[in-house]
């Protein structure tokens, strides 16, 4: 059964809930199946190591895992316009699966998280899109066939799924406290990860025709 390997950091949570509505299109497709991992912060305090599995939430993504997935998703919140450190951390450490072509022809899809409306979440999709074409995957983003991307006024591109959740202490900030991923966006993050599962599940069935 091909399996997708859902990759994200999150800080605040939209990102990690972002990436729960991407496991669950994935699991709509028959054949195919979810596995949810993270990624470590970063930190200039060397004095102490970090622990090799997290207090709470899914485990930390291992390359061995990168290398036998069918599809690859990748999530961040927004910094400047660019993925965060622990996930770029993550991914700078991928150069024996990129020398063995590991990931060569699987699909690939990001999403991400900011908190404002132009805190550059297209850019940031864009800067985690570029580490999947050296991999020399598939890159797959949402189509505009996707109602809830015309409708969607908090996230979403055709780059990949996102979430705007406003800043803490303003009036939009405070109009959607409480209220979480929007109806459209856990929709768009869905979709990401269901067109993701049904082309690793169509490119299983041609290498085996």
């Amino acid at each position: 059964m091909p399996e997708i390997l859902v990759v994200y950091y999150s800080r605040h949570g939209s990102t990690a809930e972002l990436a729960r509505q991407v496991c669950r299109g994935v699991e709509t497709v028959e054949g195919a199946g979810a596995r949810l991992r993270t990624v470590p912060p970063v930190t200039t305090t060397v004095a102490t190591a970090a622990p090799a599995v997290p207090g709470e939430g899914p485990p930390f993504a291992s390359l061995q895992e990168l290398a036998a997935c069918d599809g690859l998703v990748l999530g961040s919140p927004t910094r400047f316009g660019n993925m965060a450190a622990p996930l770029k951390h993550f991914l700078d450490g991928t150069g024996s699966l990129w020398t063995s072509g590991a990931l060569v022809d699987k699909p690939g899809a990001v999403f991400t998280s900011t908190s404002t409306q132009h805190g550059g979440h297209e850019a940031t999709l864009l800067s985690m899109l570029l580490p999947l074409l050296h991999h020399g995957m598939y890159l797959v983003g949402l189509p505009f066939i996707e109602p809830a991307l015309s409708r969607t006024r908090d996230g979403g591109a055709p780059y990949g799924a996102g979430h705007v959740t406003a800043p803490r202490g303003t009036a939009a900030g405070a109009a959607r406290a409480g209220g979480g991923i929007g109806a459209d966006e856990r929709e768009l993050a869905q979709a990401l990860g269901r067109r993701v599962a049904q082309l690793a599940v169509w490119l299983a069935r041609a290498r085996q025709a």
